[in-house]
């Protein structure tokens, strides 16, 4: 039988656990925990984002702050904007939303943010930090995936993990987090040039999907009894909706559910714990910033 790796579950869960913390301090007299983000732009999907971090912000006691800048906005200003919230001791981490307008150079404005208010986990320093296994803010989705499958009780040691994807915010450190010590996976990373993908796929024991296509990942792509975690989200119109949308996710639930053991939905999978890691990454920062202890 299918069972359901129920990441809004389990982020309420977490976020009550935050909270908690957040009142322990709060009532010894510190300040709460302060998460920034900067918005360029009028993207849809990235404000709706930003909005959900902003109320996950709060529903854990975290003060949250939003920038938001018009899409005409330089990359000197937007520079200058990174460089005052790196130097504000109030704030703990902050987040750049990406994508980014064009003309602004979206690895420069990474490489601006201070390594230690990057909760987004994307700095050079703290993916360097993360690959020789020390301590760093890890990529927030990828984060949140391990949690998802440690809390669960995913076995992962021994076991062939396949990651489809090799962007760097998602496949990359996937597979890498996955081969680490603490998970001990034997991982093969695929991407859109991988020779014969499905005779591959086919071999995981835990398939995590980050291509960005939609049902990307059809029922024979997938082992019998495979841990299945989809990381795609896509809004597709669909007229017969009230809404006027449908979520898909990369892979095809419809006919791939039934063959796994574990499997993430779409909607309420990974996204509820990637905006958990976000919120957890800044509680780090700010115990580091204060050097309070965990």
């Amino acid at each position: 039988m299918t069972q359901i790796l129920n990441g809004k579950e389990l982020a309420a869960q977490i976020k009550d656990e935050i909270a908690n913390r957040v009142r322990h301090f709060t009532m010894e007299g510190q300040r709460p925990p302060h998460l920034a983000a900067i918005l360029v732009g009028d993207d849809g999907a990235s404000q709706t984002y930003v909005a959900n971090k902003e109320k996950s912000s709060k529903e854990v006691g975290f003060i949250s702050s939003v920038y938001r800048f018009p899409a005409t906005t330089t990359e000197a200003e937007l520079m200058e904007s990174i460089e005052f919230l790196n130097n504000d001791d109030e704030v703990d981490g902050f987040i750049v939303q990406l994508p980014l307008p064009k003309h602004i150079d979206e690895r420069r404005v990474i490489n601006a943010i201070n390594p230690n208010k990057d909760v987004d986990g994307f700095s050079p320093i703290n993916i360097g930090r993360m690959v020789l296994g020390e301590e760093a803010f890890l990529p927030a989705t990828p984060k949140g995936i391990v949690t998802l499958l440690q809390r669960y009780g995913i076995e992962t040691e021994g076991k062939h993990c396949v990651v489809v994807g090799r962007s760097n915010i998602v496949g990359t450190p996937m597979a890498n987090l996955m081969s680490r010590k603490a998970l001990n996976s034997t991982v093969t990373l695929c991407h859109s040039k991988t020779a014969d993908l499905p005779s591959i796929t086919r071999q995981a024991d835990i398939l995590i999907v980050a291509i960005g296509k939609p049902e990307f990942v059809t029922a024979d792509m997938v082992k019998e009894g495979a841990v299945v975690v989809d990381v795609g989200i896509h809004r597709i119109a669909d007229s017969t909706k009230k809404n006027g949308f449908r979520l898909l996710g990369d892979v095809k639930h419809g006919e791939v559910d039934a063959k796994c053991s574990w499997v993430t939905p779409v909607p309420g999978g990974v996204g509820p714990l990637t905006i958990v890691s976000l919120l957890e990454n800044t509680f780090d920062a700010y115990l580091r910033s204060k050097n309070l202890k965990k």
